[in-house]
């Protein structure tokens, strides 16, 4: 039985919310022609109701609080024009049938919750009309423009919050690019970029569905048995439960008065409500392997150390601009503090496939959604090495040490217990209040290894980011079948230069790659 779907001019108040309970309260003789309503198909609408409605979770409603108004924005670039009647189709048997993409946000008598409503697809795929001459002139420009001008706008609540936007003209990447917008209160950027997979295809086969790096486990299978097992276990749960007090311990100190040095990279007052610029570069993902391999790390180790390098050289430009001194002569202060408020899923991501299942059905199905995020605080080292590797060594000690660590277990339940005593606005401050004493935001997402369509269009490269929370910087790393995009959004105001930020970022990967033992 399909579930029933409100009318998309719902207002915030529910007029005819209730009818479908009341006439179940009855139980027996009910409402049919035949009589009474079967246990089955109770059991059935209950289901749907249920379905129909679900509470916004804390971190939704905490991304939709005016200072931490955070939307999802996707730049993709595709290998052809793109048809904009065939995307439409395509939206309506994937995207359109999710729940949180067929939703709208309610509140009146009861908490704000999901409520299912009917999408028109016109109203969410927007072609902006362009000039023509500037698309000719100067398109990379245009587009850089044009999703820099989505940053500075919002989303219309009386509908589903998201929208696709087609620019159907050459750039010096694609055929034609596709902004897709996302308010951060429909879930967390890894679920939803598993749910964009989820509605892609494999270009070699447009029947399978994308697949993603296999997630090896590094733990050896352990041969030891009886005591010295027992004890190698204890030792690890006093580790685990040390490095998780000594986080939860700075954790507090960080929200409480320690903030980041004030460097060049952090924002004034109000960042959150500056337009941000977008931009990204591409890199061989080969390049972050050979030095994954030759450090015995991580993929996630290596892209702490290329920050950790570029942001030492970028810094090191700023502090020495206007400034007479010799090249080689060190600008940079010693003693920096510069770190990440990461956010950490500390629910497991639904799958590609449970994803695609659930919007065949139209229905969540098995497959848990929706933002269940902690903070974990991680440190970049700032400073110039005259090693290369030596910023990977630290960026792998750092890792090493975060993983350790139920930190992002501990900041989420208790923003759930502030959330209960206190209220989403206690909440929103103080996690406002921590993001402000740390200077980057920072992700690394993985993305499929092979060449997919969107669509029936070839996806040439994805470039996501985020705006709405008070942050100067954030920076994004996407993979890609063997690329790697670097996304930066900035605050022109604070980084007048982001393009040279950039340049530091893959040089300091050239240079560590180049550091690298040869066998």
């Amino acid at each position: 039985m399909a579930s029933r779907r409100r009318p998309l001019s719902i207002k915030t108040g529910r007029e005819d919310s209730g009818s479908g309970v009341e006439e179940k309260e009855g139980g027996e003789g009910k409402g049919t022609d035949n009589g009474e309503i079967t246990e089955a198909e109770e059991a059935e609408e209950e289901e749907e109701e249920e379905e129909e409605e679900e509470p916004v979770s804390p971190a939704g409603r905490l991304f939709l609080q005016p200072r931490f108004n955070c939307h999802i924005v996707s730049v993709m670039g595709c290998g052809k024009r793109l048809d904009v009647d065939a995307v439409k189709a395509g939206l309506e048997v994937t995207l359109v049938r999710h729940p949180r993409f067929s939703s709208i946000q309610v509140s009146d008598e009861k908490p704000l919750r999901w409520v299912r409503t009917k999408v028109n697809v016109e109203d969410h795929v927007i072609i902006p009309d362009l000039d023509p001459n500037a698309t000719s002139a100067n398109p990379d420009k245009v587009v850089e423009d044009y999703v820099a001008s989505l940053s500075s706008t919002t989303m219309d609540h009386s509908r589903p919050l998201w929208d696709l936007h087609i620019l159907n003209f050459v750039t010096s990447e694609a055929a034609a690019v596709a902004i897709l917008r996302i308010h951060h209160s429909l879930g967390d950027g890894i679920s939803l970029m598993s749910l964009f997979l989820a509605c892609t295809r494999q270009c070699s086969d447009p029947d399978r569905l994308p697949s993603l790096p296999d997630a090896r486990s590094s733990t050896a299978a352990n041969s030891r048995s009886g005591i010295l097992e027992l004890l190698l276990w204890v030792w690890a749960g006093l580790v685990l439960a040390w490095h998780t007090l000594v986080d939860v311990v700075l954790f507090t100190a960080t929200l409480a008065f320690v903030k980041d040095t004030r460097t060049p990279l952090v924002g004034m007052e109000g960042v959150e409500f500056h337009p941000k610029r977008f931009l990204h570069r591409t890199v061989s993902l080969d390049d972050i392997k050979d030095i994954k391999k030759a450090m015995n790390c991580t993929v996630n180790d290596v892209l702490v150390g290329i920050t950790s390098a570029g942001l030492s050289r970028y810094l090191d430009r700023r502090y020495g601009e206007g400034d007479d001194v010799k090249k080689e002569k060190k600008r940079l202060p010693a003693n920096i503090r510069l770190r990440t408020a990461l956010l950490v899923n500390i629910r497991r991501t639904p799958g590609i496939h449970a994803l695609a299942e659930m919007m065949e059905k139209g229905k969540g199905g098995g497959a848990k959604w929706g933002n269940k995020l902690g903070y974990m605080v991680l440190q970049f080292p700032i400073a110039i090495f005259e090693d290369p590797l030596e910023y990977i060594r630290r960026g792998k000690a750092i890792a090493e040490r975060k993983k350790n660590s139920l930190e992002a277990v501990f900041t989420y339940w208790s923003a759930w217990v502030i959330v209960k005593i206190f209220g989403i606005e206690a909440a929103a401050a103080l996690c406002r209040r921590m993001v402000t004493h740390t200077t980057v935001s920072f992700s690394n997402i993985v993305g499929p290894i092979e060449k997919i369509g969107f669509c029936g269009h070839p996806v040439v490269y994805i470039a996501p980011s985020v705006y709405g929370h008070p942050h100067a910087l954030t920076l994004h790393f996407q993979s890609y079948t063997n690329t790697m995009k670097i996304v930066v959004a900035v605050d022109e105001l604070t980084i007048p230069n982001p393009n040279q930020l950039l340049d530091d970022l893959t040089e300091s990967l050239r240079l560590i790659k180049d550091a690298i033992p040869r066998s």
